[in-house]
């Protein structure tokens, strides 16, 4: 479909699906609608993470989602193997998240959290800390991933200072990691792409290496048998800083946007040890990983690794209303209250913290999550995920598989001279024939909605098979 008949169609479920003809045709009479109606509607978008002369020269539209599929303009369904964008883990329309938003719209549209506060807001944090590791149970509320990292990084920074420690002012962070786009969350990220053109980042922050061997581990199953010690490298950081300089180490368990990297087994509980050993705090960012994406409520019980904090979004509330969270420890909490020189303890937070349409979403995902017993679905049908994935391992240009819990990655041989051009006309091709997947470098990274049956995963790798097939 080219482009004007995109234009077309998306107007017309507009118009079929918003208002009569007539009072549209008023509207742009009384000129609100101009812009709707323009032939170059696609232009005012600035897009994010996508060229965006390609895409507007042959656009990729969807125009509602249901469970497993979204829709195209013209009823094309779309089997979504990403969970949108890692985040909706309840599959599309959940009648009860979709009635809470309704109801909490109509019944307090917005309050804030400054020197005020609304019920929800302090009924959800309360039920996220039934789900979430032992003392891990003080809850600051954020608008997403990107924000959840900064304020980790932030508290971290404060709390240190609280104790009485102020010379603790470095963070570590890793290569290929994605800690959203924020100045805090690129420096201690590691993905080139994201920092290059932002100038000198957030000073006094160093890197681990990334952990992955194709070497060693190529086509392991779940996490692989070797490079624990990787994380050993801490203990060089720490030769060369001094540990009375390092504040916090913060880590993705499983590295998600870079391409799906599996920890190494026993590679997060010696980065634990090391950070307990050294007083240095431990930030698992969960913002992929958490509610239910590896069958466990969050990854840092399935590693049985318990950090100081971690960071949140995505899948708190399927994604329906922008929201994040950092979740504190105890310590952290009772340190800064009983250390501040100054009524506020933390002199941060955003407008919308706590927003009591996103804290609504987020109480009745929570109900979904445990009525569906989803996380529990996650694990039982991951083994089902793992094979499908696997059996892909012959599959042309293939030179690498990973997986865990339904999280999975097949890595791509590169093109000689052309990096990511094989992996996003991979992209292009499934969404022709019906299949969402998510592209990074030339790594196609799944993470399908909870609810996935096999049928679902079926279809995946037999579209995915199919179609690089046919790649040069």
């Amino acid at each position: 479909m080219n482009c004007n008949h995109l234009r077309y169609a998306y107007q017309t479920w507009v118009y079929e699906a918003d208002a009569p003809l007539a009072a549209i045709q008023s509207s742009v009479q009384n000129g609100f609608m101009t812009d709707t109606l323009r032939p170059n509607s696609l232009d005012a978008f600035w897009m994010p993470f996508t060229p965006n002369k390609a895409f507007k020269a042959d656009p990729r539209m969807v125009v509602r989602a249901d469970k497993m599929h979204y829709y195209t303009p013209e009823g094309r369904a779309i089997l979504d193997a990403t969970s949108g964008l890692w985040c909706v883990a309840a599959g599309h329309n959940q009648p009860k998240i979709v009635e809470a938003i309704r109801k909490a719209a109509g019944e307090l549209d917005y309050a804030g959290n400054f020197n005020m506060g609304h019920p929800l807001a302090f009924e959800f944090a309360n039920r996220l800390t039934g789900l979430l590791p032992d003392r891990l149970d003080r809850i600051f509320f954020t608008n997403s991933g990107s924000e959840s990292v900064e304020t980790a990084l932030k508290i971290a920074l404060a709390y240190q200072k609280a104790r009485g420690k102020p010379g603790k002012y470095r963070l570590v962070g890793r290569e290929r990691a994605y800690h959203g786009v924020n100045f805090g969350g690129m420096s201690v990220g590691g993905m080139t792409r994201n920092r290059m053109n932002f100038g000198p980042m957030v000073s006094g922050v160093d890197h681990l290496p990334h952990t992955h061997d194709i070497t060693r581990n190529a086509f392991s199953r779940g996490q692989p048998e070797h490079g624990a010690e990787i994380a050993d490298v801490l203990e060089r950081l720490i030769y060369l800083h001094d540990a009375s300089t390092i504040a916090a180490v913060i880590v993705e368990p499983v590295a998600g946007s870079t391409g799906v990297l599996v920890p190494p087994r026993g590679y997060l509980q010696r980065l634990r040890d090391l950070c307990t050993k050294h007083d240095i705090l431990l930030i698992l960012d969960e913002v992929i990983t958490g509610f239910g994406r590896l069958g466990a409520p969050f990854a840092s019980q399935y590693f049985e690794v318990r950090p100081d904090m971690i960071t949140l979004a995505k899948a708190i509330n399927n994604a329906t209303v922008p929201m994040g969270a950092v979740a504190a420890s105890r310590e952290i909490y009772d340190t800064m209250l009983a250390s501040s020189e100054t009524p506020i303890e933390l002199f941060h937070g955003y407008t919308m913290t706590g927003h009591p349409l996103a804290c609504a979403a987020g109480m009745a995902t929570l109900d979904v999550f445990k009525e569906q017993r989803l996380f529990e679905r996650a694990h039982e049908i991951a083994p089902y995920w793992e094979d499908a994935l696997h059996s892909l391992g012959d599959a042309r240009h293939v030179i690498d598989i990973r997986n865990l819990g339904l999280i999975g990655g097949i890595e791509l041989e590169p093109r000689p001279g052309k990096p990511t051009a094989r992996a996003l006309e991979a992209f292009r091709a499934c969404f022709d024939k019906g299949l969402l997947i998510r592209v990074t470098g030339d790594i196609i990274a799944m993470s399908p909605p909870l609810i996935v049956e096999k049928t679902h995963i079926d279809q995946m790798v037999d579209t995915i098979r199919g179609v690089l097939q046919t790649l040069e």
